[in-house]
């Protein structure tokens, strides 16, 4: 019993520690890639200064500081605030924000992969569909194969109406 009271008791202490702590992502930048665009969003730069939120920044693996990144100026509303990047290279990549009034609202680590081009075929869809499914939905079965599984289905039909059929009679000594 005095085990489980001072488990108790840590395990409220933890809630407390969590809830003080708040959520992490509360404040900070969310960072996404499609393609080759990057985007960031944050609702951390709510003021503007001269009619700006803020600068975000894209750097590569090899720079170091916010002013060597390809910078792009914050657009929005003072709830939420955006930035992109087209024609971005594969690789890794750091995104800073910085708001205008000069406290930084985070940093974030994305990698941009190749994207894949659409491509066309010149061959025309099957007359089937796309035969999908479990089992036997990719190949076309002969007569054989289907009246052997049609007996099998029958023969078991049968087995089982022969089996209720038995326990349906009373029990004779």
């Amino acid at each position: 019993m005095r085990t489980l009271q001072l488990l108790v008791g840590a395990g409220a202490s933890a809630a407390a520690v969590a809830l003080a702590a708040g959520p992490a992502s509360a404040a900070g930048i969310s960072v996404s890639t499609t393609g080759s665009t990057v985007s960031v969003v944050t609702s951390t730069c709510i003021s503007q200064v001269s009619g700006s939120y803020g600068t975000t920044s894209l750097l590569t693996s090899s720079q170091t500081s916010f002013s060597q990144g390809r910078q792009v100026a914050l657009s929005g509303t003072t709830v939420s605030q955006s930035a992109a990047w087209t024609s971005v290279t594969p690789g890794t990549y750091t995104v800073m924000v910085r708001c205008a009034d000069g406290r930084s609202a985070g940093s974030q680590t994305i990698i941009v992969s190749a994207s894949s081009a659409p491509t066309t075929s010149s061959t025309t869809a099957p007359a089937r569909g796309v035969l999908g499914g479990i089992g036997g939905g990719i190949k076309d079965y002969g007569t054989v194969t289907l009246a052997a599984g049609g007996a099998l289905t029958g023969l078991g039909v049968v087995a089982a109406a022969w089996f209720l059929r038995r326990r349906r009679r009373p029990y004779r000594l």
